[in-house]
């Protein structure tokens, strides 16, 4: 049934909301389509957070699995995408409050991921500019930057990964993660501080 909120809707335009309104309507290729189009990408995430790359899969099939049961009663009041990370913000939170502390990151600092560049190397490409004249094995600095991405909190991490893994804009990320704008601000002026200091220790070291 199409209301007139849906009728209505700004983000009928996003193409992810409409593939989420074929599978409510039952179009299973839909959903299909969707978790293909978000399944290593919340997964990549996942491995971040969480640091187990088989928890950070089982996690990522529970994101789509509350998609699907719930799908009937889907409405587009946000972006697909911010919808699901909203989804997956709440499902790391609890997540990491049940495990009570994270295990090690289990990644092959070889790997890039199913997106190409990782977070930790496109935040280290941004640093670059401050070690011209020391060159740094890509092993020691991935790790380097890993580390430093875990001394975030658990919030600044998510902010992080949004921004620089998924290139969302202040708005979604709020809208994602349940704060106003300002405060999206200020959690990545935050990070980026933190960020900052942690990766100057090494290279001043």
């Amino acid at each position: 049934m199409v209301t007139t909120e849906i009728v209505n809707s700004p983000y009928l335009r996003d193409p992810d909301v409409q593939l989420m309104l074929r599978a409510r309507d039952g179009d299973e290729g839909a959903f299909t389509e969707l978790v293909a189009n978000y399944q290593d990408r919340i997964v990549g995430i996942f491995c971040h957070l969480l640091g187990n790359q088989e928890a950070a899969e089982d996690l990522a099939q529970e994101v789509f699995l509350r998609i699907y049961r719930s799908r009937a009663k889907y409405e587009p009041k946000a972006k697909f995408s911010t919808w699901l990370f909203r989804i997956a913000n709440n499902l790391a939170s609890n997540s990491r409050r049940n495990k009570g502390r994270r295990k090690e990151v289990t990644l092959s600092p070889h790997d890039s991921g199913p997106l190409g560049i990782r977070p930790e190397e496109q935040l280290l490409m941004e640093k670059s500019g401050m070690m011209p004249t020391r060159q740094v094995g890509l092993r020691e600095t991935q790790a380097v930057v890993r580390q430093a991405l875990e001394t975030l909190n658990e919030r600044q991490q998510m902010a992080v990964l949004l921004h620089k893994f998924e290139g969302m804009s202040y708005a979604d990320i709020g809208a994602a993660m349940k704060l106003s704008e300002a405060a999206v601000k200020s959690l990545l002026s935050r990070a980026r501080e933190n960020l900052r200091i942690q990766l100057e220790k090494h290279i001043k070291g």
